[in-house]
């Protein structure tokens, strides 16, 4: 049995991997908004992490080239408002990126806290909270680089938007 057009169009965007973190999916990530199937036209709506984001255009031609993939004539559009927040990250994400070393955000983005205030992040792969924050950047701009006093490790933490 062939899924129906628009369950198939969700599940080839929604398998894009993200080109910066690729332990997650743009569905995980919760920048994938929707997806619609209009005369065998998929159009995926997509919100950017950040407005500077530099994977933003690698991630929309692949959730593009994944739709056309799958049989349908494709188009993108940027999804700016509302803003995209780290509690859209889903907890099989946030499980993805504890899995693969990056301490997931916080799932308070909205707090002043979380903003601006020092966040405790535990260690991914020791589970220790007895942990330092050595940069305000990590590998992307996004991360933030940590080092565990207890196990000696260095790790991104996903920071809180």
């Amino acid at each position: 049995m062939v899924a129906e057009p628009q369950a198939r169009a969700w599940a080839a965007a929604a398998a894009v991997p993200d080109p910066e973190v690729p332990c997650v999916t743009v569905e995980d990530l919760g920048i994938l908004r929707w997806v619609r199937v209009d005369d065998g036209v998929a159009v995926a709506g997509v919100t950017p992490t950040y407005s500077g984001c530099p994977a933003v255009l690698a991630i929309e031609f692949a959730v593009e080239a994944a739709l056309r993939d799958a049989g349908f004539d494709a188009r993108i559009e940027r999804v700016m408002t509302p803003p995209w927040t780290t509690d859209w990250v889903t907890p099989e994400g946030r499980e993805k990126l504890q899995a693969y070393g990056i301490a997931p955000p916080a799932a308070t983005s909205g707090s002043k806290l979380a903003l601006f205030g020092e966040t405790t992040v535990a260690c991914p792969r020791c589970a220790s909270d007895h942990t330092e924050r050595l940069s305000e950047f990590g590998s992307t701009a996004c991360k933030a680089q940590y080092r565990c006093k207890a196990c000696g490790e260095p790790f991104d933490y996903f920071k809180c938007i």
